[in-house]
């Protein structure tokens, strides 16, 4: 559930480090790998240098000078020690591995979580936190590092601090920790972060913090299994507040977080529903930024893929209209992908909620989907066309088949019989065999009734398709292939011989007759 935050867009990965001074960090970063390569030779010339002999402020936060950032912080003269950790702090800001690996490996990283106790220096407290943060935004083993030496409960105490930078370093680090695993996040939830977090939200946060706390949650609920509801609950008032944001960033983390609440049990779902927020996603569905839309989406089609309550909730609330829009409007590919699958969890409902899409005018822009879209779309619409005909009555399947039939539904969803995703193909057999059955429950009139869905099918190559499938590799594509033959074409060509061979009675008679007639003349 990608997703991780980033300004106007989705950031990548779900942990990040801190930038300082960008432009020229950039810039120094392509001298990097020169500099790796002469590290031995460089870092053993400088081992003996003092720093008594170089200021450190004026020291440029290289590798080649790790050695003297080192030996400052380890030292017994605390006048060093912001100045060496801040150079640090800028070397680590690129958040590249290896430069993490340099810092690890010198012995450093224990001094720094030390001076996260330094509450008469809370700039020191700042620049350590921040070197920390970035290392936290390295590999699963620079964050194990970090807990192993006890930085999670610095961190929580730090969230009570009175020093905003260091309570949103803080937050930051603790979100970069509960962002790398489920068990990383499960420490930072026994470290009793939670409640200290949801405070920063008293009184008028900044933007920036707000921002912060909205990406922190969705890491602390992101990971499956999902933590206990006791450690769930507190939390919805606080997305609450935070869904009313215009923000974007804000939005899109708070989103993602309610998202990965829902995508559990039922009750997960209805305390969602009962805390309020259905409202406000229902408005975000056609928010103009697709990474807004597309954790809400994720959020919707988890609510409605719970009871049918639940579904019926999101109905009321006037949740298919905004669907509506997505399908017929020039929205962003993942959008209309996302807003199909949250159409297919309402088709799978009862037959009231199928009605409901129906009333909604939603199955035509389905169709159109199925017949013209990108395939990843395709099969999305598949899922809801297919639900939609196997869940309906009688009534609603006739009613769907004056869309379907005359907008050319049937070949698209044969056509899909030949794709890869066995999955798939079972859902368009399924959706097929649906057709046919409803064709035998509304035979046309005749000497033998004959569902008229055998004969379409027949002309989009639906029937060679099928009789492919009995070979398939798949056993449970190949036997339902198979079974959808017996039933349905095999009575068909028995009838043709009935009446092959009636024809070929009746022709037979005349001729006897005629004979008669020519005998008797």
């Amino acid at each position: 559930m990608s997703l991780s935050p980033s300004g106007a867009t989705r950031k990548n990965g779900y942990k990040k480090g801190l930038s300082g001074e960008d432009a020229r960090i950039k810039r120094e970063e392509e001298l990097v790998q020169i500099r790796k390569d002469k590290r031995s030779e460089g870092l053993k010339k400088r081992r003996n240098v003092s720093i008594h002999r170089a200021n450190l402020r004026y020291l440029q936060p290289k590798l080649e000078h790790l050695p003297l950032m080192v030996q400052a912080v380890l030292s017994d003269d605390s006048s060093w020690y912001l100045a060496a950790t801040t150079l640090i702090r800028k070397l680590l800001s690129t958040g590249e591995s290896p430069l993490i690996d340099e810092v690890v490996r010198a012995g450093v990283v224990h001094r720094l979580v030390e001076f996260l106790d330094a509450d008469a220096f809370p700039l020191l407290q700042t620049e350590a936190a921040w070197a920390l943060v970035n290392i936290a935004s390295g590999t699963p083993v620079h964050t194990r590092l970090i807990i192993e030496l006890g930085s999670i409960p610095k961190f929580v105490q730090l969230l009570r601090s009175l020093v905003a930078d260091v309570q949103e370093q803080a937050v930051w680090a603790l979100a970069n920790i509960a962002g790398d695993s489920p068990n990383c996040r499960d420490h930072v939830l026994s470290g009793g972060a939670l409640v200290p977090l949801l405070a920063q939200l008293d009184g008028q946060p900044e933007l920036t913090l707000m921002r912060s706390i909205a990406w922190t949650l969705s890491n602390l609920y992101r990971w499956k299994p999902l933590p206990p509801f006791e450690q769930v609950k507190p939390a919805l008032p606080a997305l609450r507040r935070l869904i009313k944001s215009e923000d974007e960033a804000v939005l899109i983390d708070t989103c993602w977080a309610l998202s990965f609440i829902c995508d559990g049990s039922n009750h997960n779902i209805q305390s969602v529903l009962d805390a309020g927020f259905c409202p406000r996603l229902v408005e975000l569905l056609v928010h103009p930024s697709p990474n807004v839309q597309v954790p809400t989406l994720k959020t919707v089609g988890n609510i409605v893929s719970g009871n049918e309550d639940q579904t019926q909730f999101v109905i009321e609330k006037q949740g298919l209209p905004p669907l509506y829009q997505i399908l017929t409007e020039n929205w962003d590919r993942s959008v209309k992908e996302e807003a199909c699958w949250v159409i297919t969890n309402i088709t799978a409902g009862n037959r009231n909620q199928i009605q409901a899409v129906i009333k909604a005018n939603i199955i035509p822009p389905v169709v159109s989907l199925l017949q013209h879209a990108e395939f990843k779309i395709k099969k999305e619409a598949a899922w809801a066309i297919s639900y939609a005909v196997s869940g309906g009555s009688h009534e609603q399947i006739d009613c769907f088949f004056r869309y379907l039939v005359s907008q050319g539904c049937i070949k698209p969803l044969c056509d899909f019989l030949t794709c890869s995703d066995p999955e798939i193909i079972t859902v368009c057999l399924d959706g097929v065999e649906s057709i046919l059955e409803s064709g035998e429950g509304n035979k046309e009139p005749g000497f033998h009734r004959v569902n008229k869905y055998l004969h379409m099918i027949d002309e989009c190559e639906g029937f060679n398709k099928i009789v492919d499938l009995q070979t398939h590799m798949n056993s449970e594509v190949n036997k339902k292939a198979s079974d959808m033959l017996d039933k349905y074409w095999s009575e068909k060509e028995n009838k043709e011989e009935e009446e092959e061979e009636l024809h070929s009675f009746d022709s037979g008679a005349d001729m006897k007759l005629d004979i008669g007639r020519l005998s008797l003349s």
